[in-house]
């Protein structure tokens, strides 16, 4: 067989190579669904992605006779000066190609004072992280990861062990609450306690309100990355066409917020069938489907409660009462079935919601480490 090259991506055309190789990779995987070229451009793109102010990234091709077989990107982000990530890894089920890559990111981190190597995260742990360990047989929800089976044993094989697992939890909307989640619901709300939807009309303040809580709610979690104002900015443009004000919620005690929901429609569920391409009139479609509000599944994507609730009774009463408003909402717009991710193995509060409204995981997304000698 012939030697494996690497190469280091440098210009558009080994970009979009880079990523439309997994698409050709799963071509055979009904439940690979292609990312949007465009928004992968303009996500790999320091000119755009505001995550390129606080890190350095490189991308690497294994072509072998000239064709792409595998890509890993390497990232070292300022604001964890031992440890690098990788990321965005895929190749064909080769133990050659994926040793390969790994040398390659393994080098480019050490050369840059890295004692670890932590991943994989497309790019940091605030956008799609982990890799499919398990819940193969569904397609992923929107920025999600989907891998084949065979990837985390080729992973191993370089030398990495599990550091963390994500779990995603899938509620049906036609299953009822648990007997003890039904009970906080139906209690009337404390006195002062408000749960209200978005204010669309302070869209940019309510979003500020948002990660706030989000940077306290999740300070001591592991893998913790607050986001800083520049990848606020940018995220409340991006998500803005997908943001629906009676999918976000937040919950307010004596008018302060002290809790907040996010839920956001399945993006993937609705390009599907686009082979990962806008143009020349699948634009036109995406729109049109955007605003007719029409599909099946969703995902609650983000959700904290600040800190100084989080061990009282409020504070762990606060995600049922938000989940309670999507089920109602979800049900009024027709939607089947919302996914709950992702959850870190360690938070186990969250764990227990997801457990208690959906039963076990059905998908388990893994972080690896090792150790850079």
């Amino acid at each position: 067989m012939s030697a494996i090259e690497i190469l280091p991506v440098a210009n558009a055309r080994d970009l979009d190579r880079f990523i439309t190789l997994p698409d050709r990779l799963a071509a055979h995987d009904p439940n690979h669904i292609p990312k949007l070229i465009l928004e992968r451009r303009q996500a790999l793109s320091p000119k755009h992605n505001p995550l390129f102010q606080s890190m350095e990234a490189q991308f690497f091709l294994a072509l072998r006779d000239g064709v792409p077989v595998g890509r890993i990107s390497a990232q070292a982000d300022k604001r964890h000066p031992e440890t690098g990530h990788f990321g965005l890894i895929a190749a064909e089920n080769d133990a050659a190609v994926f040793a390969a890559l790994f040398r390659a990111a393994e080098t480019w981190l050490k050369a840059r004072g890295r004692a670890e190597a932590l991943g994989p995260f497309n790019l940091n742990i605030n956008e799609e992280s982990g890799l499919l360990v398990d819940g193969f047989d569904t397609p992923p929800m929107l920025m999600m990861p989907h891998d084949p089976p065979y990837a985390g044993q080729r992973i191993e094989e370089q030398g990495y062990v599990k550091a963390m697992d994500l779990y995603a939890y899938l509620y049906r909307m036609e299953t009822p609450f648990p007997k003890a989640v039904q009970r906080i619901i139906d209690r009337p709300l404390p006195e002062g306690v408000v749960v209200r939807p978005l204010d669309w009309k302070r869209y940019d303040e309510e979003l500020r309100t948002i990660i706030d809580i989000f940077n306290d709610a999740w300070s001591e979690n592991w893998g913790f990355t607050p986001l800083n104002a520049a990848e606020l900015d940018h995220l409340a443009k991006s998500i803005k066409p997908l943001l629906d004000e009676r999918l976000v919620w937040i919950v307010e005690v004596s008018g302060r917020p002290a809790a907040f929901g996010v839920g956001l429609p399945n993006l993937n569920e609705m390009i599907a069938d686009f082979g990962g391409r806008l143009l020349p009139f699948n634009w036109a479609k995406l729109i049109w489907r955007l605003k007719r509000g029409r599909y099946a599944s969703g995902r609650v994507a983000l959700m904290g409660v600040r800190r100084e609730y989080a061990r009282a009774f409020l504070g762990r009463a606060m995600p049922f009462y938000i989940f309670d408003k999507f089920r109602q909402e979800g049900v009024r717009r027709g939607i089947d079935r919302v996914e709950l991710s992702w959850v870190l193995e360690s938070n186990l509060p969250m764990r227990h919601m997801g457990e208690a409204l959906c039963g076990g995981a059905y998908k388990t997304q893994r972080l690896y480490r090792k150790a850079l000698a």
